[in-house]
């Protein structure tokens, strides 16, 4: 895991501001049950070096609003 050195202003996926980014190039786990900090991670693949990545961008919960759900 690492935090991507060109990270967005603004998520690419659903638009938002995000409190965090984590880009992985390996396996990975989402379990978001009941989390004190946030509220919905957006995911956008990309490709560096000829490699595929995920990035996650951590929203917290008052980022997302209740009808925000995307």
């Amino acid at each position: 895991m690492r935090v991507p050195d060109d990270a967005p202003a603004a998520c690419p996926v659903c638009g938002v501001d995000y409190d965090s980014i984590s880009e992985h190039d390996a396996g990975l786990m989402v379990n978001l049950l009941d989390n004190e900090m946030y509220r919905r991670v957006c995911f956008d693949p990309v490709t560096l070096d000829g490699r595929a990545h995920v990035r996650f961008y951590h929203h917290t919960h008052e980022q997302v609003s209740d009808g925000d759900e995307t």
